[in-house]
């Protein structure tokens, strides 16, 4: 059986405040978009994780293999094909441990949780507005479509230390100021969607004035980082752009829950 594990990026971050349990608040409007992993599942006599990108993974730290022995059942061979780059703020290794609660039956948002604060955004996809850690999810009117276009720079931004790094809060747009925004012209708007991150990474700025003069009608990292999103309102102006950049790849907004 294969399981595809679609990315997201971030239409927007802003760190509301820090909260008692030591995480803090964020407000986001999450977008599931069309690159993605996947993942195939065969019956074997112990479960195991192979993955075609050496970089990744494959033992225990590895939420696929968590996901897996959090579900239980019959043990499976799971082959991972990775398109996703990890530490790039495009919730790959999130998405793949979704997939793998999808497959194995068990898409549970409870489950999803303790496994990440985002993995229950990747069981539901499409767009969403979210509060909380991420985890307090409101589905919202599809902007699926967009042209898109990810720079992914060589430089990975841990989430821990951009954390970290953070110097201040930001106010949150409200869910009703983020429907109107989307119910206007999302793309119109696009000096509300900031990215507290952005400030504690300064030097990925170059690549968003970059995506700017090529013709983007927003741009902004994903996440914490470091993946960098240019949003065009014609697929032929984000082709125009792609030529012109490097490690950058083409992707569109998607809709709907995952398959």
């Amino acid at each position: 059986m294969d399981v595809r594990a679609y990315a997201k990026i971030n239409l927007g971050l802003r760190v509301t405040g820090k909260r008692a349990d030591g995480f803090h608040d964020i407000e986001t409007i999450f977008q599931t978009i069309s690159l993605h992993d996947t993942l195939t599942f065969t019956p074997s006599h112990a479960l195991t994780l192979t993955c075609d990108a050496p970089d990744i993974p494959t033992d225990e730290t590895n939420l696929v293999l968590r996901a897996a022995r959090a579900v239980g059942g019959p043990p499976m061979s799971i082959a991972l094909r990775k398109r996703i780059p990890a530490g790039g703020g495009l919730g790959g290794g999130s998405a793949d441990a979704a997939a793998t609660l999808r497959a194995l039956g068990r898409p549970d948002p409870e489950l999803a949780l303790r496994l990440g604060s985002d993995v229950p955004f990747f069981l539901l996809g499409g767009t969403a507005y979210a509060t909380g850690r991420g985890e307090v999810l409101t589905p919202l009117p599809s902007l699926a479509g967009i042209p898109l276009v990810l720079v992914m720079p060589r430089e990975r931004v841990g989430t821990a230390q951009a954390y970290a790094m953070l110097r201040r809060f930001s106010p949150p747009l409200g869910l009703e100021r983020v429907r109107a925004m989307i119910e206007d012209d999302f793309l119109s708007h696009a000096s509300e969607w900031i990215n507290d991150f952005e400030e504690v990474v300064p030097h990925l700025a170059a690549i968003k004035t970059r995506l700017y003069a090529l013709g983007a009608a927003w741009a902004g990292m994903s996440g914490s980082g470091s993946t960098i999103v240019g949003a065009f309102r014609e697929a032929h102006d984000r082709d125009a752009a792609l030529a012109q950049l490097e490690n950058a790849v083409a992707a569109e907004t998607t809709a709907g829950s995952p398959d």
